[in-house]
This record gives C-alpha cells, structure tokens and sequence, in this order.
C-alpha cells in the first residue's frame, strides 16, 4: 500500500511540471547580447523563419571603442550566409560555420524553472515567464524563457566550442513576418 501511495504521489508531482511549449515558428524582434570579458555589444533587428530556417539581422555590433554595422541573412535551408557590412559596403558570403538552433523550447526540454519580469502584485505590470534547459543536438548546454502562456522567446543561451557563449536577450516580438522579401540576399552580395 505504501508503494502505491508513493507511485500515485510521484506520478502526481511530476504532472504538475510544465510541459515545453510551443513558440511562434516566424517571428520578428529586436535582441541584445553582452560579452564583458571581449568587450562586446550587439544590438539586432531579427526576422526569424524557423521552418524554413532562415534569420535575418541588422546588426550594430561594438567590440571596445570600434562600431559596425552589418545586415547579415543565414540561410541554414542551404548552407550560405550573406555578410554585408553597411559601412564598408562589402559583402562576404562564405558557407554557414553554425548549425541552426531555434530560438525556441525545443521538445527534449526540461522545465527548470518559473518566475515573473516587473512587479507583480498592487501594479501587475509583469509578464510571467517559465524556464526551461537541455543539449543541443551536438550536447552542449542551452537555455531558454519564454512568456507564459504564450511561449514568446525572452531569453535564450547556448554554448559551443566554435561559437562560445550566445546569450540573447528578445524583446519587441511580433508574430509572423511583414515582408518575405527579407530573406533576399541583399543586392550587393548578389554577382
């Protein structure tokens, strides 16, 4: 009897942990990343295709004292990344060195955690967010939160050998995408 009640009891707590949810597959955003110890910013403008995989971003990118800026596409569905540097003009494009990781709650996901950004309470201006963490395919480390109970990305992490740390923080998501053309290489890039 006692191991029945033990078996129901566990079956219980674990049906009460958050179940990964499922974020926009097309999305539009801006997202901030900081890395101290290289002295870098980067503040983005994102088009996001999940299921064609495919990002877009306009970038301003400072390392120290030195700013650029760049409009770069990745075309995970082919293996190409058009790099142009609006400052410069110039653009590279040179075969996708990253695997596509989505800027999702993938379905391997463990809950980790909830919470809420702001103040709850007298004002209830917040926006309740749940955590969840796993491996990317290749098993490295990745996190991410999301609203609740929409599941829009709020922050977003992982870490590579060939990349090191991506820590994005999203805000100003939309759904969908405006325009689809925004996933035409930019005319300079095309010879």
């Amino acid at each position: 009897m006692k191991y029945l009640l033990l078996a129901l009891t566990v079956t219980a707590v674990a049906g009460q942990l958050p179940l990964p949810c499922t974020s926009p597959r097309q999305f539009e955003s801006r997202f901030a990343r900081f890395d101290r110890e290289k002295n870098f910013q980067e503040f983005a403008k994102v088009s996001y295709d999940e299921d064609q995989k495919r990002v877009r971003e306009i970038e301003e990118v400072a390392i120290g004292s030195t700013k650029d800026y760049y409009d770069v596409l990745y075309l995970h569905n082919i293996g190409i990344e058009y790099r142009f540097n609006l400052r410069t003009r110039k653009c590279n494009v040179t075969t996708i060195s990253k695997t596509f990781i989505p800027f999702s709650v993938p379905g391997f996901a463990k809950f980790a955690g909830q919470g809420n950004i702001g103040v709850a309470g007298f004002t209830n201006e917040h926006v309740d967010i749940q955590l969840f963490e796993g491996k990317t395919p290749e098993g490295h480390p990745l996190f991410i939160s999301v609203t609740s109970p929409d599941c829009f990305p709020v922050n977003f992490g992982y870490y590579s050998p060939t990349v090191g740390y991506d820590h994005r923080n999203f805000y100003d998501v939309t759904v969908g995408i405006r325009d689809p053309n925004v996933f035409i290489p930019p005319s300079e890039c095309i010879q």
